[in-house]
């Protein structure tokens, strides 16, 4: 991971702060300046792993990985670390010499919401029913209905300002959005298209309107995150004037 200027990381801490606001685990709990975050009702890496948020904090690196793993053993979740640039390289290059593979790369994306970008918006009312927000999302997503209560608590737990946004096509969930409004921040969450629903438009139209609903109540920046091998998400965020701030990866011990 490349190192970072000060200015660098004071965004990425920024970003991340308000990512644990919008996407709340069940259980939280710091060893040092490690976030532990575990949620038994969804499987989610986001909500199930380790985030180290102080490059130079180092110490006791065996006593403290193995600390967590029984944290993660009786929650019954694979040990798994997620990695930004606020992991310290001590960390990292103990990973490495234990050979804990990367996997799951994802980019943080912000943009700066000009009036220009969101005048052709639709206006888009959002749900209050968590309820059918969730059962659009598991349609739209393909998973498994059991997802259900896990999904609905941390919607539920959301504490800053959430509108839930799905998008019909035929009265049937093509697309769906949650957007957290936090200060002069809107943080986009499981945006996502219906497979036989992708390439027209939906997935633009539906993260627009999301974006003119946090505008008009006050935010000035958007960000996200997305995978960094979903190219056609990319693409789109990028046609909106999203540019990358940083990236993460998860790291599970060899075998998991």
């Amino acid at each position: 991971m490349k190192a970072e200027s000060a200015a660098d990381l004071a965004r990425v801490r920024r970003l991340e702060a308000a990512g644990f606001r919008a996407w709340p685990a069940s259980f939280v709990v710091y060893d040092g300046t490690w976030l532990v975050r575990l949620t038994a009702g969804l499987p989610a890496k986001r909500l199930n792993s380790v985030n180290p948020l102080d490059p130079g904090d180092g110490d006791r690196l065996v006593e403290r990985i193995a600390k967590a793993r029984r944290r993660f053993e009786g929650y019954g979740r694979p040990l798994t670390f997620r990695l930004t640039p606020l992991a310290g390289r001590d960390l990292v290059h103990h990973l490495d010499r234990e050979g804990w593979p990367a996997f799951g790369e994802s980019v943080v994306m912000r943009c700066l919401l000009g009036n220009d970008m969101l005048e052709n918006a639709m206006d888009h009312i959002p749900l209050k029913d968590v309820g059918r927000f969730v059962g659009a999302a598991l349609t739209v997503h393909a998973l498994d209905p059991a997802m259900r209560p896990g999904l609905s608590e941390v919607i539920g737990s959301i504490e800053p300002q959430a509108g839930l946004f799905v998008l019909d096509s035929e009265a049937v969930p093509v697309s769906t959005a949650i957007c957290v409004h936090d200060g002069a921040l809107a943080g986009l969450f499981e945006v996502a298209t219906r497979d036989d629903g992708r390439g027209k438009g939906h997935g633009r139209q539906i993260v627009l309107s999301a974006l003119k609903w946090a505008r008009l109540r006050g935010a000035e920046e958007a960000w996200l995150q997305v995978e960094a091998d979903n190219v056609p998400a990319l693409a789109l965020y990028r046609s909106l004037g999203f540019a990358e701030v940083y990236r993460y990866h998860y790291r599970r011990p060899p075998g998991s």
